[in-house]
């Protein structure tokens, strides 16, 4: 691990249930002791947090870095505690977020869609289906430029096609109905993959996968702007038309992913790269567990080896 890029672990390693015997129950729920304590420990940290937003950004709108992301906070933390006063302290600072959006990105993270997103579930949840039409309406405005893929847009999460697509998932999982239609993210889809198959073909490497993704001229292999958080939503039931294109597209391109692994069981960050430093959700084996449990839970063959798992599509 590159050392200026990581915390040290003090902590001792996991030895097995009896460590977590005062964690979680039986039933692998947590126990009320370790529940209390996590509760107290959250409303500690939030103070921390409020004190510490007197000096953030007022322009960042985003759900990485700004508003929606403490806004998104809020809203979760009404989902678990069901404290209308969180609901209303999201409603608080995705208005903050509305009032600033940057005009420029459409991703949930790095850009309007994710705004849009997170005020239409809050208004929803308010009651207030006037404003939480008009965010969804505004949300599917940037529909066919992304679909177009107009201002040379990436595929990517962060701040490409896939990262807006996130935001109409998002929705629909939220309002807990086909909020937004399944067609659009089809689309959507149906856009990632044409792209995948221009670049494999153009780098002349669709003999060894039949899609590639870059990103700033790098075929990146994680989560936050490569390969895996791509997969991830290609995999996912319904989003890709015609099953036989998942065949024959998407998981031979998962499995010459999945041969790039390192034998610690960690990824690169890029196709190419022979560094094994990075060990975070944006490059490395964090956020490509996603993408394998993915291809485990559309019933790809799963092996161990290694410790670590290994998938085969064959």
């Amino acid at each position: 691990m590159s050392e200026p890029r990581a915390f040290k672990n003090p902590y001792p390693d996991f030895t097995g249930p009896g460590c977590a015997q005062d964690l979680f129950d039986m039933q692998g729920n947590l126990t009320q002791h370790f529940a209390s304590r996590i509760s107290s420990k959250i409303s500690e940290l939030l103070a921390v947090m409020e004190n510490g937003l007197k000096n953030a950004d007022p322009r960042d709108c985003t759900g990485y870095t700004g508003w929606a992301g403490i806004a998104l906070l809020y809203l979760h933390l009404h989902s678990v505690f069901g404290d209308s006063s969180l609901l209303l302290k999201a409603l608080d600072y995705v208005s903050y977020s509305l009032r600033s959006l940057t005009q420029r990105w459409v991703t949930f993270l790095c850009g309007d869609a994710g705004p849009l997103a997170v005020a239409a579930v809050v208004y929803h949840r308010l009651q207030k289906p006037h404003e939480a039409e008009e965010c969804v309406n505004r949300l599917l405005h940037f529909h066919q430029a992304v679909v177009q893929g107009i201002g040379r847009l990436p595929d990517e999460l962060l701040y490409g096609r896939v990262g807006y697509l996130y935001s109409l998932i998002f929705i629909n999982q939220q309002f807990q109905q086909e909020k937004i239609p399944i067609q659009y993210i089809q689309q959507i889809c149906d856009a990632v993959l044409a792209s995948g198959q221009t670049l494999s073909q153009r780098n002349k490497i669709q003999d060894q996968t039949p899609l590639m993704y870059e990103w700033y001229q790098e075929e990146y292999v994680g989560a936050a702007h490569g390969l895996s958080g791509i997969y991830y939503y290609l995999m996912q039931p319904g989003f890709v038309v015609g099953q036989d294109r998942v065949s024959y597209l998407v998981k031979p391109s998962v499995n010459y992913m999945c041969q790039l692994k390192f034998s610690s069981g960690n990824y690169p960050p890029c196709v190419g790269d022979s560094r094994d430093l990075l060990v975070h959700w944006c490059h490395g084996s964090p956020g490509v567990i996603y993408m394998l449990i993915q291809a485990f839970k559309v019933q790809i063959s799963m092996s161990v080896c290694n410790t670590s798992l290994s998938f085969d599509f064959s």
